[in-house]
């Protein structure tokens, strides 16, 4: 960035904070978006920490800088509060590979199962659901569920073969996926591996590599949330990490860990939804009070009790 365009950032992320207090409203943001709104975020966080503040917070609204399913969820955890989010086309591929309709339709064949559906699903998916899970606790949620039953997990494959793998279980598994993380293939990550042997591997469990990489065995190799990641590198005595998952996550290691090298294994892994929220629209947002995020309350009332075991188990 050139001094003007720095000055003009600064300038503008001054603006939102204005608004934010001005408007009493808790700026959220996901670890994938773009540097200026993560910089200007009250919270930033993965799906879970986002959730959890979501619900814990005073303020009298929340703007959430994240994709659509994300701030219906914090609507449905907190329906006395106004939820916005700057881009009402910020969707996610992985959420638009099942509907309630095809839910119903699975649990109709698959009479008595438990239903596990990852927070990347609409409201009416969770509805449909028993429980809820993100990728930082949805081992916790696999495991808190009795042996004898059977597991519905929707809707993404590649992590619900990695639940497989470190739970023991066996589950039926839907067949969806994030069409970032599954672009990150094995060959990205094996190219990698010879050209640093020096640097940790952190991976995201929805990638389309991950069951493969548990295989390495080479005690460098992390299979971990986003959030997970961070603590990870934080702890790590090591100074070089590779990192398989969206782009956007750089950003924030580089800031909370500074002195540390990271690097994306991907520089194809950029979801395109995550990045439509703009430091503009964001001010927009708050200052036209746009776009309201509302759930219908039947849909809400289903949807809170999975949701609010997903919150609950760390």
């Amino acid at each position: 960035m050139t001094i003007e365009t720095l000055s003009s950032v600064t300038r503008m992320q001054e603006e939102v904070r204005a608004l934010a207090r001005e408007r009493d409203a808790v700026i959220l943001a996901h670890n994938y978006q773009v540097p200026e709104v993560q910089d200007v975020a009250d919270y930033v966080g993965d799906s879970l920490g986002l959730s959890r503040e979501a619900a814990a917070t005073d303020a009298s609204a929340i703007v959430f800088c994240g994709v659509h399913f994300m701030a219906e969820t914090a609507a449905i955890l907190s329906p006395e509060k106004t939820v916005l989010i700057p881009d009402l086309d910020a969707g996610c591929s992985l959420a638009a590979s099942i509907t309630a309709d095809q839910l119903r339709a699975w649990k109709a064949e698959n009479p008595g199962a438990v239903v596990v559906s990852y927070v990347n699903t609409t409201a009416e998916v969770k509805a449909e659901s028993d429980y809820c899970c993100t990728s930082g606790n949805a081992r916790a949620v696999i495991e808190a569920i009795p042996s004898d039953r059977q597991i519905l997990f929707c809707p993404d494959m590649f992590l619900g073969l990695w639940l497989e793998r470190v739970t023991g279980r066996k589950l039926t598994i839907w067949l969806g996926e994030c069409h970032v993380h599954a672009g990150i293939r094995p060959a990205d990550i094996e190219r990698w591996q010879r050209d640093a042997p020096d640097a940790e591997l952190l991976v995201h469990p929805e990638c389309g590599c991950a069951s493969q990489c548990m295989a390495f065995a080479n005690g460098k190799t992390h299979i971990l949330s986003t959030e997970g990641m961070v603590k990870f590198a934080r702890s790590s005595p090591r100074e070089r990490f590779l990192v398989a998952t969206e782009t956007g996550i750089i950003h924030r290691l580089n800031k909370e860990v500074p002195g540390k090298r990271f690097e994306a294994v991907s520089e194809r892994a950029i979801c395109k939804y995550m990045k439509m929220i703009t430091l503009e629209k964001l001010r927009d947002s708050l200052c036209d009070w746009k776009h309201v995020v509302t759930v219908e309350p039947e849909v809400a009332e289903r949807a809170r009790g999975a949701i609010e075991r997903m919150v609950a188990i760390a």
